[in-house]
């Protein structure tokens, strides 16, 4: 037999109150439309499920069984309701978020450790990767948001929108030892002959590809702190992201570097025509966290 939800309230219902009149003012129907239902059920169980005398009505042992097992249903349906609405609010339910390395120092950890404080049943989880690729996921659905440089999205592709975040200033990192790192700030200018110290890309090599003249000596070096040991080595400079300034060790000294291509936009990737509930509640928060790092600068 097929059992509608409203049924087993039903049957829960004159179970609580011991009558159908009881029952009937509880849910808001008449007393001989309960028990038109009831019995409705009933045959359709080919059981009787209450015994009805002049007390009132009582479960018999098979409404004992139906009774015990409709509180469970209907408890389930209750939850998958609340569930579905908080995904919906965006107060629980997962939280499918990309970005781009730079963005994960310390940009997207508070923000996401503020989301964590306030709504604990929310689920995120993260993928890092390259600004193109992370639009291209939220583009395509398998992401719900992702935090990018502007410039290489820009124009945004088909399905998504591009929301400003924060303006992303370059440093040059250098060992104390260099002749610039007494130096409030430098030029590209100021650095010609200089060796480098870049990954495989690096958000250097935009900068290089327009510097007059070009470095001609690059160490490659994947790994971050890599990196900044062959700095504090005295092996070269490097470039390092104002976002990512905390996680500088102390024997390197960062300069604000000046001139085009010095700073790069942070931006939200967002699906077209509205995001999640979850993806505009960790927009807001990056919008506030971007804004804190600006005012501390």
């Amino acid at each position: 037999m097929d059992m509608d939800p409203a049924d087993l309230r039903l049957l829960v219902a004159v179970a609580r109150h011991g009558s159908f009149t009881a029952a009937a003012g509880r849910l808001g129907y008449t007393q001989s439309a309960v028990s038109r239902r009831v019995a409705a059920f009933e045959r359709a169980a080919g059981v009787a499920l209450f015994q009805r005398d002049a007390r009132g009505v009582r479960l018999t042992a098979a409404g004992a069984v139906l009774h015990r097992h409709a509180q469970i249903v209907l408890r389930a349906m209750d939850d998958a309701v609340a569930a579905l609405g908080a995904v919906r609010d965006g107060t629980a339910g997962p939280l499918r978020l990309g970005a781009v390395p730079t963005a994960n120092a310390t940009l997207v950890p508070r923000a996401l450790a503020r989301l964590q404080a306030d709504h604990p049943q929310v689920e995120p989880r993260l993928r890092e990767g390259g600004s193109i690729d992370l639009a291209g996921a939220v583009a395509t659905g398998d992401l719900d948001i992702a935090v990018v440089f502007a410039v290489p999205v820009e124009p945004a592709p088909a399905g998504v929108e591009l929301v400003d975040l924060v303006r992303d200033p370059l440093l040059v990192a250098m060992p104390r030892s260099h002749r610039l790192a007494g130096a409030r700030e430098v030029w590209l200018a100021d650095l010609a002959g200089e060796r480098w110290v870049q990954g495989t890309p690096d958000m250097a090599d935009e900068l290089f590809a327009v510097a007059e003249p070009a470095p001609e000596h690059v160490f490659r070096v994947r790994e971050w702190t890599a990196k900044q040991g062959f700095v504090a080595a005295g092996l070269g400079l490097t470039v390092v992201a104002s976002l990512a300034a905390e996680g500088v060790r102390s024997d390197v000294v960062l300069r604000p570097l000046r001139g085009a291509g010095s700073a790069r936009r942070v931006a939200a990737v967002l699906p077209r025509p509205a995001p999640s509930a979850a993806a505009a509640r960790m927009l807001e928060l990056l919008r506030a966290v971007a804004a804190e790092l600006e005012a501390m600068r």
